[in-house]
């Protein structure tokens, strides 16, 4: 497996303030499912069928979707959704939507962390990143995908933004 390090996001490469709303992690979070399971001793809900997250501007959508509650704070600690795949989406403080859509996607809240797994993509304005997982520090704008022994790591970058 060969890494690719970005020091900085790669669709925002011409857009120097492209952080994630901030006012999203001070939303409430509202989720629609078919089922839903609570385990109040791993403080955990598992949602499953047809799953739909929504948080401010952030929007996932699923087949199975897992929160974990951070017993002292809390506070939700990590979401993790799976899918064929699973998708998200959400603005960033200037406007763009970032999207991506992998087999399982999970968000570490406290760490300010998102990891795609399997047959992941991210994209924005056209710009895409494709690998078998992807790492994004969202906070520090620090990107790694990574490529599986027999496939590449993809980067399709748009005109405007390669010349920049």
């Amino acid at each position: 497996m060969r890494p690719l390090h970005l020091s900085l996001f790669a669709f925002v490469l011409a857009a120097p303030s492209a952080f994630a709303l901030k006012s999203d992690t001070q939303q409430p979070v509202y989720i629609d499912s078919n089922s839903q399971q609570l385990d109040m001793r791993s403080n955990q809900v598992i949602f499953e069928g047809n799953v739909s997250l929504k948080q401010g501007s952030i929007s996932i959508n699923a087949e199975r979707i897992v929160v974990t509650r951070d017993k002292e704070k809390n506070a939700i600690h990590k979401i993790e959704a799976f899918g064929k795949p699973a998708t998200f989406s959400q603005l960033t403080d200037d406007g763009r939507t970032l999207s991506g859509k992998a087999n399982q996607l999970d968000y570490e809240v406290t760490s300010d962390q998102l990891v795609m797994l399997g047959q992941a993509e991210l994209s924005q304005d056209g710009n895409v990143i494709k690998g078998s997982s992807i790492k994004y520090q969202i906070a520090q704008q620090k990107l790694i995908a990574d490529s599986s022994h027999n496939e590449r790591v993809t980067t399709v970058l748009q005109p405007s933004q390669a010349n920049n």
